[in-house]
């Protein structure tokens, strides 16, 4: 707890140090060796590379460059280390949460999301900023992209199409949960099948009789993770019936 409160009780990084190297510095230095963040990494590969920090820290790292500029935000995506490319998208989510963003900054954060999507390659780093970064800006605009990144071979792509819609369901529209579950209903991936899960459960949070019918239709048939997931928030009575219904 005290490297959290050293951390968070710093003021934001002076501009002429708002660079990857300078934020990759302050990381390093709080790195512990008894913490392997590899574990949180899925489908990895041998150039994934862990420094070992708190979440908490990376986070509160990241809120103190609020202001990175982008190019300096891309060179952090870059980066072998998960805790940077981590940092990187929070950074991302930071700036597309602000009230006083501007529309052009809004699609910087998007542009540079899709186009670095081969970086953004972890379940947490996209659900860590998709819903602001990618949703937030789709929000009143053409929505096609996340249909077609839904029907990707890449499962973070694929990920990012149904984790972006949180932004919709907040502001209850639902309609693209819905519909991308179906694209995603029965995908091979148990990370996908988690979020389909998930995120229909949270959709019928605002509207529970479209969950039931999207249960009704599909609960026989998808994946049974996914049913778990969808089914969590109802009652027990419903939740039996639909186990049950998983089984025939």
């Amino acid at each position: 707890m005290k490297t959290i409160k050293k951390v968070t009780s710093q003021k934001k990084v002076n501009s002429s140090k708002l660079t990857a190297k300078e934020f990759i510095t302050i990381l390093t230095s709080l790195r512990s060796k008894s913490i392997d963040n590899l574990r949180f990494f899925h489908y990895g590969n041998s150039t994934n590379k862990a420094l070992g920090i708190r979440m908490a820290d990376v986070f509160a790292t990241a809120k103190r460059f609020y202001l990175l500029p982008l190019n300096e935000v891309e060179k952090l995506l870059d980066s072998d280390y998960y805790e940077a490319r981590l940092g990187a998208v929070s950074i991302m989510d930071f700036q597309a949460r602000d009230k006083k963003v501007t529309a052009e900054r809004r699609k910087e954060l998007y542009d540079l999301y899709i186009k670095r999507h081969d970086r953004i390659n972890n379940w947490d780093l996209v659900d860590r900023s998709a819903p602001y970064v990618v949703g937030g800006y789709l929000f009143d605009k053409p929505r096609a992209i996340l249909y077609k990144l839904a029907k990707s071979k890449n499962i973070w792509e694929r990920r990012t199409a149904i984790v972006s819609t949180y932004f919709f369901i907040r502001q209850n529209e639902l309609d693209d949960t819905f519909k991308i579950a179906e694209i995603l209903i029965n995908d091979t991936e148990e990370l996908i099948n988690k979020a389909v899960g998930s995120w229909v459960r949270e959709a019928g949070k605002r509207d529970p009789l479209r969950l039931i019918e999207f249960l009704d239709e599909h609960g026989a048939t998808m994946p049974r993770v996914t049913l778990r997931y969808a089914i969590e928030k109802l009652d027990k009575k419903q939740k039996d019936y639909y186990l049950k219904l998983g089984k025939i």
